[in-house]
């Protein structure tokens, strides 16, 4: 029972690894610390292997970011707005988290995508400006795929870690990425009450 969490993320396999990660990049709360970080636990189990759940999971990175990239090289900054300041909410979103994300790309570059891989609160939010300033889509892929594999990697050999550090409390492994999951949505939960439209 302690495992049930693990054993959800095995029994999915690595396409639901694929899938949980393209939610993740576009819908909150569930991180992708948490799925590839239980990925690696399946690995250190034995029941997954490193280079296709490194695979999969980076795929997955990849089109759950292209969605948001899509999202502005498609609708741009007019159509875009009334989207934000309608569904911000359930995002936790606002227009003026948009102008700052765009700003903050147009100040550094293409390369930020890649290097945005790596910043929990940035990396997915690095997508839409980067659409919105119409990126070349090879490029964005390019950049997009090679950081978030960076990411993943250090993520599953995190998670490869830790189950073996906790190889003599398996009872603690189970209810440790269920507070986890909880504190995630817990935290989704409350910036969703706080959200402000800002305009």
């Amino acid at each position: 029972m302690d495992h049930w969490i693990i054993n959800l993320i095995e029994q999915g396999g690595y396409w639901g690894i694929a899938l949980l990660m393209v939610i993740e990049n576009v819908f909150p709360p569930i991180p992708s610390e948490l799925i590839m970080g239980v990925g690696g636990i399946a690995v250190a189990r034995g029941t997954m292997q490193f280079w296709p759940l490194l695979l999969v999971g980076t795929m997955g990175s990849t089109a759950g970011n292209y969605v948001w990239f899509l999202a502005g090289d498609r609708l741009g900054y007019r159509r875009l707005e009334p989207l934000v300041h309608r569904h911000g909410r359930w995002l936790t979103l606002t227009w003026r988290d948009v102008e700052s994300a765009t700003a903050f790309f147009q100040r550094h570059g293409q390369w930020i995508v890649f290097a945005m891989r790596f910043s929990p609160f940035l990396r997915t939010m690095i997508s839409l400006p980067a659409g919105l300033a119409h990126m070349r889509h090879w490029k964005f892929l390019a950049f997009t795929f090679a950081g978030a594999a960076v990411w993943n990697a250090l993520l599953i050999v995190g998670g490869h870690w830790l189950a073996g550090y906790l190889a003599t409390m398996n009872n603690v492994i189970g209810p440790i990425i269920g507070a986890m999951m909880a504190l995630a949505v817990l935290a989704w939960l409350w910036r969703v009450w706080r959200w402000r439209d800002q305009g």
